[in-house]
């Protein structure tokens, strides 16, 4: 039998290697502690469990949901938009529900590539920016990230021939796996970029509210309002500005947005895509091709989640925060010195000793001795090699006994 040839660099996967590393642990008796794994353990919000739970007796959510009826769900994203962002939105040809903000970022490649087509992509990055290239048969151009500049590409050292066959770029920031974070001057000087050289600007967003400065500047205005200098429409002074107050006539860009972080909702894969309103279409054409749209009693809780009370995500980041502090406190207490994430849920950390180029070794073997299973910088990109991702999945004493676990092994 077989298979196309799409489905070559798809092959390697480091996380797959790293599950039979946890199940040989499991296998071994060890009390496995994972932190490998973006995958938030707080609940989704009551209130959006409880519009879910009552459209299960609504006998007429349970047939196909076509684009029309999906016309509340994205009402209730471009007022989210418009609220958070001062963008004007048109629910009707600028935003697209998505099953999970993955989906959008896989699928979208399928629209605009053409065989061996360029497609830009930060390195390290999610896996599956690169795995919607591949499917699409284009080719990737890896942006390397590095610390010197801030795990920030550097557009000027994109070579002339990529750029000639390259037609689209993906950014992602808040950043997994490094938690780094883009000024709003880097996403103009990208949009200006992009513009240039009739590149697509694609924008995965799921950590805009996993922010944990912006918190503690909120805390201390005592008369916060929309003139405050930390305003969230004010995208020069955010930690996370959106692609589109960049683009705000939306000439190039498409943002993917999930409610899987802000509303502890992974299980539940919804997400929207917003922007251009040709990549909308293109876009739609293709999730047109390959299935419908999420069951409506979902997308009835994803409204709950986005019209309705927002104290679970400062109550989420506060939870994030706590953590980051625990942690990151436990490893320089054991001489492993890391920077403090300024967002997202992951510490990105580098190797010490005589791990350094190694990582998926340090993984492996840190998992089968001691339980703790945390992520290769491998497996995000050739450039994410020397680092490991630690997910603060967990409550602070138990990352706190991970980080005892882990200095045993050192």
């Amino acid at each position: 039998m077989e298979f196309a040839k799409r489905l070559q660099p798809l092959q390697s996967n480091v996380f797959a290697e790293m599950d039979k590393a946890k199940a040989k642990a499991l296998a071994a008796g060890r009390r496995l502690i994972d932190l490998s794994l973006g995958s938030a353990d707080l609940p989704a919000p009551s209130h959006v469990v409880d519009a879910i739970a009552q459209s299960l007796y609504d006998h007429s959510t349970h047939g196909y949901l076509l684009f029309h009826g999906t016309q509340a769900f994205r009402q209730a994203a471009a007022q989210w938009y418009e609220q958070k962002f001062a963008i004007a939105v048109d629910p009707e040809t600028e935003v697209l529900p998505l099953i999970g903000s993955q989906e959008g970022t896989a699928h979208l490649p399928l629209a605009v590539l053409n065989p061996g087509d360029f497609a830009l992509l930060l390195d390290p990055g999610y896996p599956s920016h690169a795995g919607g290239v591949y499917l699409a048969s284009g080719q990737i151009y890896p942006m390397p990230l590095r610390a010197e500049n801030d795990f920030l590409p550097v557009f000027a050292d994109i070579p002339a021939p990529v750029l000639a066959q390259a037609r689209m770029m993906v950014l992602s920031y808040p950043h997994n796996p490094t938690s780094a974070i883009a000024p709003f001057s880097f996403f103009k000087e990208a949009v200006t970029f992009c513009q240039q050289h009739n590149l697509i600007l694609v924008h995965d967003f799921p950590y805009v509210d996993l922010v944990f400065e912006e918190i503690d500047k909120e805390k201390q205005q005592n008369n916060y309002s929309s003139h405050s200098p930390y305003s969230p429409h004010s995208p020069t002074s955010s930690l996370a500005p959106s692609i589109l107050q960049a683009d705000p006539e939306k000439t190039v860009s498409i943002e993917f947005f999930t409610l899987s972080k802000s509303y502890n909702m992974g299980g539940f894969r919804i997400g929207y895509a917003i922007g251009n309103p040709k990549l909308i279409n293109a876009l739609r054409q293709v999730k047109a091709a390959v299935d419908f749209n999420q069951y409506r009693g979902i997308l009835n809780g994803a409204i709950a989640a986005l019209v309705g009370p927002q104290d679970i995500v400062k109550t989420s980041v506060e939870k994030f925060r706590q953590r980051r502090d625990a942690f990151v406190n436990a490893l320089h207490r054991i001489d492993w010195h890391v920077p403090i994430p300024k967002a997202t849920m992951y510490v990105w950390a580098k190797l010490p000793e005589p791990w350094s180029q190694n990582s998926m070794e340090f993984c492996t073997q840190l998992v089968e001795n001691t339980g703790v299973a945390i992520s290769p910088g491998a497996g995000f990109g050739k450039f994410g090699e020397g680092y490991v991702r630690f997910a603060l999945v967990h409550e602070p004493p138990i990352l706190e006994t991970a980080v005892s676990r882990i200095a045993e092994f050192l």
